[in-house]
């Protein structure tokens, strides 16, 4: 598919196949190729739409640091799905994604069937969004001034590690697909997507009143989003959690069967209307 003129920007797309319609929403470290393990299986019995963000290649890379920030990352959402005329649609996004997803169905629920919230929340929780905030643009700073995504450290992160030792080839593909990135696209999605997105915590009362269906997704070794994780679980009643052990951030890659199969389920769930808010009577053992 060409590129799509949505939100005032050019952003390349990659549709296959018929049916209900998902969209895949990829991490600072991925892009639309991300998605490929999904896109292969469930292209079968499914619409599947990628795309690669604004500040990644082939879509536009904005110089201009107002042309990026969170709440233009669920315009340009939105926009795609005008510009594709769907009228609601499935959203699967992986951290980064994953926030995303997730405002965009609590602003537009209208547009949103159900959301795959998979490693999301990094940065959310008190205790770690002061470090994470800083993180963000000393590497967004590094990458300017070095002008590269060559980054070591990073492809090698506490939650990056399970994916090396279980497959190196998927690894690989990802180290290589983000040294391609745009410096400038990735530092400027560092500086004002993910250094300055409000907490979700800060969302709090919306996302109990939410009632878009949500499946959460974590590895029970990606630290950064766990706490949040429960959080979301035990504040959106009409969310289930899922959490997949020995495993880290880059879950859709590290283990693509238990994935899909996991999206595969919540859709026919969902679909089948089988997918109800959490009885409130369980609710009385909460401890928060």
């Amino acid at each position: 598919m060409p590129l799509l003129h949505a939100n005032k920007i050019n952003i390349y797309v990659e549709d296959s196949g018929t049916g209900t319609p998902i969209i895949f929403i990829h991490e600072l470290g991925g892009d639309h190729r991300s998605w490929h393990g999904q896109v292969d299986e469930l292209s079968r019995s499914y619409r599947c739409i990628t795309y690669a963000a604004r500040g990644y290649l082939p879509s536009d890379i904005p110089n201009d640091d107002a042309d990026y920030g969170w709440q233009t990352s669920i315009d340009d959402l939105i926009g795609i799905l005008d510009a594709l005329d769907i009228e609601t649609a499935f959203l699967v996004g992986l951290s980064m994604g994953a926030y995303t997803a997730v405002m965009a169905a609590l602003q537009h629920p209208d547009r949103v069937s159900g959301v795959i919230f998979a490693s999301g929340g990094s940065g959310s929780h008190e205790k770690t969004r002061e470090k994470f905030s800083a993180d963000a643009y000393a590497l967004a700073n590094h990458i300017l001034e070095t002008g590269s995504t060559d980054l070591p450290a990073f492809f090698e992160g506490p939650s990056r590690v399970q994916l090396q030792n279980k497959d190196r080839e998927a690894w690989l593909d990802f180290t290589d697909q983000f040294r391609e990135h745009s410096s400038v696209g990735t530092a400027m999605t560092l500086r004002y997507v993910q250094a300055v997105r409000p907490s979700l915590y800060d969302f709090e009362s919306e996302l109990a009143a939410m009632t878009v269906p949500m499946l959460i997704i974590a590895g029970d070794e990606d630290e950064h989003v766990l706490d949040a994780s429960l959080w979301l679980k035990r504040t959106m009643p009409y969310a289930g959690l899922s959490v997949f052990p020995k495993s880290g951030h880059i879950i859709n890659l590290e283990e693509s069967q238990a994935f899909n199969r996991h999206v595969r389920e919540f859709l026919t769930l969902v679909e089948g209307g089988l997918w109800s808010r959490r009885d409130p009577r369980s609710e009385a053992a909460l401890c928060v």
